[in-house]
C-alpha cells in the first residue's frame, strides 16, 4: 500500500511576511483616516463646532472678567485653553463609536480572527484621535490669536498645550473604546458620553475662575481630569508659567490611562 504524502510548500516559495506591530498600528491609523476623509461633512462639523465655542462663550461670558477676584487679563486669555480641552474631550468621547460600528457589521470579528495585535487596533485609533485633536487645537489657537488671546508662554508653551490636549484626548478616547467594547451598544455609549461631557465641563475651571466657583464644586474640580488638563494648559501659555504645577497635572492625567486595561475584559469574552 502506498502512503499518501501531504503536499508541502513548493521549493523556493516564500511564506507571506508577518507585518510588525508598528506596521499594523500604521495600517489601522490609515484605515481610520481614510474613513474620516470619506465623510467630509463629519470632519467639517467636528472642526466648525470647536471653532464656534470660542467666540460664542467668549462673547457670552466676557463680562465675567470684570468681577472682582477673577484675575487679570482678558476673558479670551482665560477661555482659550478651556475651549481647547473641551473640544479634545468632546471629540474623543465619541471614539468608541467606530468600534461599535465594526462590531455590528462583523468587521471586528474578522479583524480579531486575523493575526493582528490587539494593541495595534487600539494604538491605530488613538493615533488617529491624536491627529484629529492636534488639528482642532491648532485651529482654535489660531482663532484665539485672532480674537486677541495672549500666548505669553511662547512657542514652548503652545507646544506643551497641544501635548496636554493630545494626552486628554488619548485618555478619553481609550476610555470610550473600552466602554464600547464592554457595552457593545450605540445607545449606551451615547448616553454615557452625554452624561459625562457637559457635567465635567461645568465642574471645572474651563469657563470660570476657581475662586468664583461655588464652594461645593471646588473639591470636585480638583478631582476632575478635565480640570487637570485645563489648569495645565492655562499654565503653559501664561507669561510666567508654573511648570511644576502643570507637570503634576499632566502626570495625573497620564496616570488615568491605566483605565484602558478594561480592554482585557473584551478579549476574555471572545
Amino acid at each position: 500500500m502506498s502512503s499518501s504524502v501531504l503536499p508541502g510548500p513548493a521549493a523556493g516559495s516564500a511564506r507571506p511576511a508577518r507585518v510588525s506591530g508598528r506596521g499594523q498600528l500604521a495600517a489601522f491609523f490609515v484605515r481610520n483616516v481614510r474613513a474620516l476623509l470619506r465623510q467630509p461633512a463629519y470632519l467639517s462639523i467636528s472642526l466648525v463646532q470647536a471653532v464656534v465655542w470660542l467666540p460664542l462663550f467668549g462673547s457670552l461670558f466676557r463680562g465675567v472678567a470684570d468681577i472682582p477676584g477673577f484675575g487679570d487679563g482678558s476673558y479670551f486669555d482665560y477661555l482659550t485653553p478651556g475651549v481647547v480641552m473641551m473640544s479634545a474631550f468632546f471629540s474623543a468621547g465619541w471614539a468608541g463609536m467606530g468600534f461599535i460600528t465594526d462590531m455590528e457589521r462583523g468587521v471586528m470579528d474578522r479583524i480579531l480572527a486575523a493575526p493582528a495585535s490587539r494593541w495595534a487596533i487600539i494604538g491605530g485609533c488613538l493615533a488617529y484621535q491624536a491627529l484629529l485633536t492636534t488639528v482642532q487645537t491648532v485651529i482654535i489657537l489660531l482663532l484665539g490669536w485672532a480674537l486677541g488671546t495672549d500666548y505669553g508662554g511662547g512657542a514652548v508653551g503652545l507646544l506643551v498645550l497641544v501635548l496636554v490636549a493630545i494626552a486628554l484626548g488619548t485618555v478619553v478616547a481609550a476610555l470610550s473604546m473600552a466602554l464600547a467594547l464592554l457595552v457593545r451598544r450605540e445607545e449606551s455609549l451615547v448616553a454615557a458620553t452625554n452624561f459625562l461631557a457637559l457635567p465635567l465641563t461645568f465642574l471645572s475651571t474651563a469657563m470660570m475662575s476657581r475662586d468664583l466657583l461655588p464652594g461645593w464644586i471646588r473639591p470636585i474640580a480638583l478631582a476632575n481630569p478635565l480640570d487637570w488638563a485645563v489648569s495645565a494648559a492655562r499654565e503653559t501659555i501664561a507669561a510666567d508659567p508654573n511648570w511644576a504645577l502643570a507637570g503634576w497635572r499632566v502626570a495625573a492625567l497620564t496616570a488615568a490611562a491605566l483605565a484602558t486595561q478594561a480592554f482585557r475584559a473584551y478579549q476574555r469574552s471572545l
